[in-house]
């Protein structure tokens, strides 16, 4: 029997059609005895668990009926609608969990990699604040990047190289007492034999490299991948065409950059004048 792999990576779509399909096959049934169920087609099942037929609120609770799942497929459908994470990410995670090196550049907040919970954590809540995300995909959103962190730890850790617009670390986020630790987990980030950190001064100007957050990374093959986001999407770029000119210009970024020790000087000056 010839069965479409499925890739849940690719997209809230995608991953509602492969947990719709790992359902089903829990059960024992059918594309046709589930959509008798539904009261819909086989093809309808099959279209929705391929990804290629968006589900409706309606199927979604007509599946959560069928299956006995309660909300469960509701709650994935309205992720399609409102997704925790940006579309692509999702593509893109597993290869920076799997990375040997990782350049990552920010602008205006530390990147989630090197995030303190607390900070985190105030983050997401101004986001629930403003009507962005619900409550539960702040959740989600905090369980995803606690994994993210957590794979750094794997043996022999990747290296990790971090470029930081002067903003980030000027920008008070959560508190003075939250902030205090954010910076010293930047502090501690520097002393790591693994990584190297570095503070691109506002009074570069026009020679910043990048106007917008990117991540590269390089896989244990040695192949090269980048990562950048807009409000609304994020974008996985694999074309060595493209990928080769942003790491030339991240180093370039890093020789124009404060040094790690001027760097991590300022953090501790930071760190003094935070109340």
């Amino acid at each position: 029997m010839n069965r479409k792999q499925l890739n849940p990576e690719a997209g809230a779509v995608a991953a509602f059609g492969q947990r719709l399909r790992r359902l089903r096959d829990e059960r024992g049934l059918t594309q046709q005895q589930l959509a008798e169920r539904c009261g819909c087609t086989d093809s309808h099942i099959s279209a929705v668990e391929t990804g290629r037929r968006s589900p409706t609120p309606q199927f979604a609770a007509s599946a959560d009926r069928a299956l006995g799942t309660g909300d469960l497929l509701q709650r994935e459908r309205d992720e399609i609608q409102r997704p925790s994470l940006l579309e692509g990410f999702r593509e893109y995670v597993p290869h920076e969990m799997r990375a040997v090196e990782i350049r990552l550049f920010e602008v205006g907040i530390v990147p989630g990699l090197l995030q303190t919970p607390d900070y985190a954590a105030a983050i997401t809540s101004g986001e629930v604040r403003r009507g962005a995300i619900t409550e539960t995909q702040a959740e989600e959103r905090l369980a995803a990047l606690q994994q993210r962190q957590a794979a750094l730890e794997r043996t022999p850790a990747p290296m990790v190289f971090a470029v930081l617009d002067e903003s980030c670390v000027m920008r008070a986020v959560g508190g003075p007492k939250v902030m205090a630790e954010q910076l010293s987990r930047l502090e501690a980030f520097a002393e790591l034999p693994s990584t190297v950190f570095q503070v691109a001064p506002y009074a570069l100007g026009e020679r910043r490299a990048f106007h917008l957050p990117v991540t590269l990374l390089t896989l244990p093959d040695r192949s090269q991948l980048a990562y950048a986001e807009s409000a609304f999407r994020g974008q996985l770029v694999r074309d060595i065409r493209s990928v080769h000119p942003m790491m030339t210009a991240y180093h370039q970024l890093q020789a124009e950059a404060a040094s790690q020790a001027a760097s991590v000087a300022m953090i501790q000056q930071l760190r003094k004048d935070t109340p």
